[in-house]
């Protein structure tokens, strides 16, 4: 698992990358907020979270894989990982702030971008 990166991974770079060339400008990995979001647009006091589907248990065929080994332990982690990102989003939103998440499968897909450009916009 210490291979496994929490930042600059290729979803996230795919989501910068365009929403940079539209125009928008961002703080990456900001440490003084909760859950140290990818990207924050000050300015706009919006936040978004590029979640990997497996690691944040999204529903869908990459989230819903489970680990043949080791199952307790898996169910466990990602189970609070869960808990953590709800826990962080409600802190988010109490400081102010509007936050969206962006999934690693929607990235693939390309369906994110129209939905976050508009979240941006408002």
């Amino acid at each position: 698992m210490s291979r496994i990166r929490s930042k600059d991974t290729k979803p996230e770079v795919v989501v910068r990358g365009a929403l940079h060339a539209l125009g928008f400008r961002f703080r990456l990995h900001v440490r003084g907020l909760p859950g140290s979001p990818d990207l924050v647009f000050p300015g706009r006091h919006k936040i978004i979270f590029v979640h990997g589907c497996f690691w944040h248990g999204h529903c869908c065929r990459y989230g819903l894989a489970q680990p043949k080994s080791n199952v307790d332990f898996w169910r466990a982690k990602l189970a609070a990982n869960v808990a953590r990102d709800a826990r962080v989003k409600r802190r988010l939103r109490a400081e102010g702030w509007s936050v969206a998440t962006v999934w690693e499968c929607t990235v693939r897909s390309g369906s994110w971008l129209r939905r976050m450009v508009r979240f941006l916009q408002t």
